[in-house]
């Protein structure tokens, strides 16, 4: 124990002396020749800024940049988070055509004046890289009617700014932020058309990626919902800018993005609902369902089961269940173990939920939304049924675990999903195995949640939850055998007659990184048994 702690210290020492080495070198003059070399000073393709609208939120009201005050922006030194993101320069989107282009390619002048050395901060990766996305996206205001020394200044600033990227691509620790830097890249190298060192650069790193992330069937080895949506944001972007470039796009890149639809089909279009499974948020997809129509984009998926989810539903209902193993521990930063947790959706509302994810690594809550605790499912034990461990300050899976059985069934009048995994087979020596019916014409929904043993050590406790969207309250019934659910202008009753059921207080992440007070329905026990079955009910009245 004292040898693997004095390695530990002694690695941190070195990754922090290796550091401040790489620090010393990117704010010295060799890293600044090694930056400034110019291939081209050319613009010769301009980007439509219309093809980033599924990136940016255009704001209904177009301000005139003369309106803002820009004097002293670039002296501001505290560097807070909206001081960041102005250096992004994405807020050029909320900015009027008619504006004063002088106006603004003063304010682009008055940075690169300041910030045309490096610095940590300004020169961080992901705002670099959106910086260049922006300035040349944005050319009617970055750069039409510039004069000759703007222009030249403007076109060495975005290929000095590239080098960076090209630089610092390989030790960025961050997929989605690579992808924005290949995507930055790739957009240089096609405006400056006669240089295709950063074209093929940019590209053959984006292809390691996806290779790197993305499986077989065409999802994320992370089984991330969320960064599935991201990655096909960026790679229809990529591909738009060669189509309008008049430049054959890779082969790869649009069979990704066959698949990556493929799976947005599933998860978004044919539910309109964001399910709250491993690493995802609430977020609004509509502006980019419009944004596919307009482009051409068609995608669909009429499979029950794909990627590790089964999803059944009609018009009016909607029963999601994650029915996937855990991934490999290099894709498991925003995995959380929710195995065989579902959600209920009807008439477009959520009935059954799960917590969402917290995903700021450094905070408890982060590893609150991963436990099972914070899923609609079972926990034995008060233990989640995988374990995480901390890695560079984020936490990835120890010990995951597998479905060892699954099928489904889908007719007119009935549904089942039946999944089992093995997460406290090696502490517990238990399987789950979860059942969901559903008969749509009685409208009810019954479960049974087994806890099969391999061998009886000791007794345990058990809890089953089941998590509701923060909008909805409960109300206990006096036989206290049922709690009754309020749902916009539904209503639903929960039945479980052979366990005690009650009414509990919980977090909900679901919103992106903040909480709010919640409640669930519990049932909890004892199991001393080698197969323990608890049957619930939620059907509607």
């Amino acid at each position: 124990m004292l040898l693997n702690g004095f390695f530990r210290s002694l690695k941190n020492f070195h990754d922090l002396i290796k550091k401040k080495i790489i620090d010393v070198y990117k704010n010295s003059n060799f890293y600044e020749k090694k930056i400034s070399k110019t291939l081209n000073t050319v613009l010769q393709y301009k980007p439509s800024p219309y093809l980033l609208s599924s990136l940016i939120n255009y704001q209904n009201k177009k301000y005139k940049i003369d309106e803002l005050d820009f004097n002293t922006i670039w002296r501001n030194e505290s560097q807070s988070k909206e001081f960041i993101k102005l250096n992004n320069f994405f807020w050029f989107f909320s900015l009027d055509l008619k504006s004063s282009k002088k106006s603004v390619q003063k304010v682009i002048s008055d940075w690169i004046n300041k910030n045309n050395k490096y610095e940590k901060v300004i020169w961080e990766f992901d705002v670099t890289a959106k910086r260049i996305i922006s300035w040349l996206s944005n050319h009617q205001l970055s750069y039409n009617e510039g004069t000759k020394e703007y222009r030249l200044m403007f076109n060495h600033m975005i290929q000095k700014q590239t080098n960076h990227l090209v630089n610092e691509l390989k030790n960025s620790k961050n997929l989605e932020n690579k992808i924005i830097g290949c995507s930055a890249i790739i957009l240089t190298g096609l405006s400056y058309k006669t240089d295709k060192i950063y074209l093929n650069f940019g590209l053959n790193f984006l292809k390691k990626i996806t290779k790197y992330s993305i499986d077989n069937q065409g999802f994320l080895k992370s089984r991330n919902i969320q960064h599935q949506i991201f990655y096909l944001k960026y790679f229809i972007l990529i591909r738009e800018w060669f189509k309008e470039s008049q430049i054959e796009s890779p082969e790869y890149l649009d069979e990704a993005i066959y698949f990556l639809g493929q799976a947005y089909s599933y998860f978004w279009q044919n539910t309109k609902v964001n399910l709250l499974f491993n690493g995802n948020n609430n977020s609004n997809n509509l502006d980019f369902d419009n944004y596919l129509q307009r482009l051409g984009y068609k995608f669909k998926n009429d499979k029950k089961d794909y990627c590790g989810y089964t999803i059944l539903q009609n018009k009016k209902i909607c029963l999601a269940m994650d029915t996937g193993s855990s991934p490999d521990f290099k894709h498991s930063e925003n995995y959380q173990s929710g195995a065989l947790s579902f959600e209920l959706i009807s008439n477009g509302k959520k009935l059954i939920s799960n917590c969402g994810y917290y995903k700021k690594i450094n905070q408890k809550l982060n590893q609150i939304s991963k436990s099972s605790a914070a899923h609609s499912t079972l926990v034995i034990d008060d233990s989640s049924s995988c374990k995480f461990t901390k890695n560079k300050g984020t936490l990835i899976l120890k010990s995951g675990l597998n479905i060892i059985e699954k099928k489904f069934i889908f007719e007119k009048n009935y549904w089942k999903i039946e999944a089992a995994h093995d997460g406290y087979l090696k502490k517990y020596n238990s399987i789950h195995r979860r059942e969901i019916e559903f008969y749509p014409e009685e409208m009810i929904f019954i479960g049974i949640d087994k806890i099969v043993r391999k061998k009886i050590n000791k007794d345990y406790k058990f809890q089953i939850r089941f998590h509701l969207d923060p909008s909805i309250r409960l109300m206990k019934t006096q036989d206290n055998k049922s709690i009754l659910i309020e749902l916009d202008q539904e209503g639903w009753k929960f039945t479980c007659d052979n366990y005690e059921i009650n009414i509990d207080n919980g977090l909900y992440f679901g919103n992106k990184n903040s909480y709010i007070e919640n409640q669930n329905i519990f049932i909890s026990g004892i199991s001393s048994n080698n197969e323990e079955s608890i049957k619930w009910e939620i059907k509607k009245i």
